[in-house]
């Protein structure tokens, strides 16, 4: 089975994130940046199923060159290789022209199944795997917290509010995932040895036949028009019981439309 895994690198979830004040976009120089952390439970779910049924496992990453660094520390997890999509004209594209750009990478890997994380934690959302499997005419098996594969027929839970749903579809398929559904191994010394020979095939948008113009800002579909930072936490209101404290509470709970 031929599985590739996408991969994004986000600033990370644990420190302050900002947005450029150029551009809108994420500002990736203020904060670490590291692999999104939802993806590497579909790491890890694809090389279970590598071991159960054989295969090969590829990482799949579109951004810039700072990238490279989390595609080493996916392989160092154990997959077999990665493909890194690398443009200077890639900045500033909307979820949309990602989905374009990832797909014609993926067609060039035919994959038998695609797995992602359910979202990503600066852009949380959750409509890259619809639109991939869209743009690959692929089953979209999307929310899963369980994965099961039977030779070319796939089966998961998918995760509601309510309990879950059991989804069925047959490959080539794009599934993605919640981190209820494994537990990411630790990359070993070993592994991160192996990490630096594997091979990483590096793709620009002149090899996947798409025009610059389709993607960054021009081909952008959406548009930041305007951001500004969080407000400083103010303090509580304080009501004090002098007999109508009742009273007072209720009219702040309505006030505030709490009730």
């Amino acid at each position: 089975m031929k599985i590739v895994v996408l991969v994004k690198q986000v600033p990370d979830s644990g420190a302050e994130r900002n947005l450029r004040s150029d551009d809108s976009t994420v500002d990736r120089d203020s904060a670490n940046n590291v692999i999104n952390e939802m993806d590497e439970y579909a790491i890890e779910e694809a090389l279970k199923l590598r071991e159960a049924h054989g295969g090969e496992v590829t990482i799949l990453t579109m951004g810039p060159e700072r990238a490279a660094e989390s595609i080493r520390k996916a392989l160092s997890m154990g997959p077999d290789k990665a493909v890194h999509v690398l443009d200077d004209a890639l900045h500033g594209s909307c979820a949309l022209a990602t989905s374009k750009v990832l797909a014609a990478a993926l067609k060039t890997l035919e994959p038998d199944l695609v797995i992602a994380g359910a979202e990503s934690t600066d852009a949380r959302g959750q409509v890259l795997p619809h639109m991939l499997a869209e743009r690959l005419g692929a089953a979209a098996l999307t929310g899963a917290r369980k994965l099961t594969v039977d030779g070319a027929t796939l089966t998961i839970e998918r995760q509601t509010e309510e309990g879950y749903e059991v989804v069925t579809a047959s490959t080539p398929a794009v599934v993605s995932v919640w981190d209820t559904i494994n537990e990411p191994r630790y990359p070993s010394f070993k592994g991160i040895m192996e990490a630096k020979k594997k091979p990483v095939q590096t793709l620009s948008l002149g090899d996947l036949g798409i025009d610059a113009g389709e993607v960054g800002f021009g081909g952008a579909s959406t548009a930041v028009v305007e951001h500004a930072r969080r407000p400083p936490r103010q303090g509580g209101t304080r009501v004090n019981d002098d007999g109508e404290g009742g009273v007072k509470l209720v009219e702040f709970l309505v006030s505030e439309k709490f009730v």
